[in-house]
């Protein structure tokens, strides 16, 4: 026990050392679009090393996704029971394409890229590669991720990853969107809305993020990549694994009746609770008014996509609005700012 506890304590140091020098120069007072552009430039400037599906994929699965618990195993995403395809874990040279094998689940589908991920770039970037039981990951196919409880299984036409996985799947989706953009959309992957979000975002990752705390598999596959001495990393690391608060500072909270995310460093959530208290009506506005209602004084910028200033006005009432005839049919990100930070979200005019 005082061994397993040693080792644990290492793994600890190790980790919070190496992504503090990660993240030098990064400023984490930003918010909303500020913070995802900087988050994305690091992810983007540090995967180095552009690995071939295969074998490189193959081999990098083996080293990052053992069994904690044996060696000789891999974990397989979406598995939950102990024998036939629903297997949590498989021999570790058990891969390949048959029945009984494991392979490499694209956790974001080849097809559902714009354009189709293919074999290299975003269909070999093992941040978002999984093993898998084959027949598992037939079944789930190119299936929109979509909520639920429980174990992994279909649920009308989508696919639930089961409670155990959804947090990972989040994550890696938060990620692929950082580190690819546009060709890899949440709203392309999963069930839900981007209404509350500044972006493509969508509720439903936000919520698994949140209910599912990271896993040490998480933490063990990040920290193998990001260190570009081993043979088959990247180079670069999935900021929502070190920190799942970097959701809420870039996209706001989760869905009303969910918990905050764990702020795994103990330093982002705290200027954050004020400014986000704040809500602003109708949206889809479909009238030339504006409503908002905040706890402080706030400013409220609201920009074009392509970030043109269209409107800016202080705001000191705790129930207040803002004439929007200007804005023409379209979508606009709002900026709040205050004492407390600043954060953006997504404004639809009809």
């Amino acid at each position: 026990m005082r061994k397993k506890l040693l080792s644990l304590l290492l793994f600890l140091s190790f980790s919070i050392v190496a992504q503090q020098s990660y993240y030098n120069g990064i400023d984490f007072s930003k918010n909303g679009i500020a913070l995802k552009e900087a988050l994305a430039y690091k992810i983007i400037s540090t995967h180095t090393n552009y690995l071939s599906y295969s074998p490189d994929v193959w081999e990098a699965c083996k080293i990052t996704d053992v069994n904690p618990d044996n060696s000789s195993e891999v974990l397989l995403i979406y598995g939950y029971s102990t024998s036939g395809i629903t297997s949590r874990t498989r021999g570790i040279d058990n891969n390949g394409g048959n029945n009984g094998d494991w392979n490499r689940e694209h956790t974001y589908p080849r097809s559902l890229g714009n354009p189709d991920l293919g074999s290299t770039g975003p269909g070999a970037d093992a941040h978002h590669l999984r093993s898998s039981d084959v027949q598992f990951n037939g079944q789930r196919g190119n299936k929109k991720f979509i909520d639920g409880t429980g174990n992994a299984r279909e649920i009308s036409g989508n696919w639930f990853p089961g409670d155990e996985w959804k947090g990972d799947i989040a994550r890696m989706m938060m990620y692929m969107y950082l580190r690819y953009g546009n060709q890899c959309l949440p709203t392309a992957v999963g069930v839900g809305s981007s209404t509350n979000t500044p972006d493509d975002m969508i509720d439903l990752f936000l919520k698994w993020n949140a209910e599912d705390p990271v896993s040490t598999i998480e933490d063990t596959r990040n920290n193998y990549h990001a260190n570009i001495n081993n043979t088959y990393a990247q180079g670069n690391r999935n900021p929502f694994i070190d920190n799942p608060f970097l959701a809420t500072k870039i996209w706001g909270n989760p869905p009303s009746g969910t918990q905050q995310p764990q702020d795994r460093w103990g330093i982002l959530s705290i200027s954050k609770n004020d400014i986000s208290q704040f809500t602003f009506y109708p949206n889809p506005a479909d009238g030339n008014t504006l409503f908002f209602k905040s706890k402080n004084t706030i400013s409220v910028q609201i920009v074009s996509i392509l970030g043109k200033q269209l409107i800016n006005q202080k705001l000191e009432n705790t129930t207040s609005q803002i004439d929007i005839s200007s804005l023409k049919p379209g979508i606009y990100l709002v900026k709040i700012s205050s004492n407390e930070g600043t954060l953006t979200k997504k404004l639809i005019k009809k």
